[in-house]
């Protein structure tokens, strides 16, 4: 996997794998979970994909440590603050720091 380090600092892997229009969510669970196999490390998501919590189950089942993965998701635009992104995450999750279910 080749990797980018962005200007702040942060690496992430050149390639990810998207989860857009996999609405089901034992479909969606089975593509992250044979993406991580393959080698993705960087998982993409959204809010209007609903399929986050999908998402996080492939993510805690795995045996990839968090720390070598690059998620990215994006919030509702009705969730966006003047408080900036952060604000919107806990008008979504349930008790995590994201839909996803995961530590950070």
């Amino acid at each position: 996997m080749l990797y980018k380090t962005l200007s702040n600092g942060v690496v992430m892997p050149q390639l990810g794998f998207g989860v857009h229009q996999i609405r089901d969510e034992a479909a969606c669970e089975q593509a992250v979970t044979d993406a991580l196999a393959v080698g993705y490390r960087s998982i993409d998501t959204a809010a209007i994909y609903a399929n986050e919590r999908a998402v996080g189950r492939a993510l805690a089942a795995g045996d990839v440590p968090r720390e070598e993965l690059f998620i990215t998701s994006r919030l509702w635009v009705s969730d966006v603050s003047y408080e900036g992104p952060a604000a919107g995450f806990p008008a979504r999750s349930s008790g995590s720091t994201s839909t996803t279910s995961t530590s950070f």
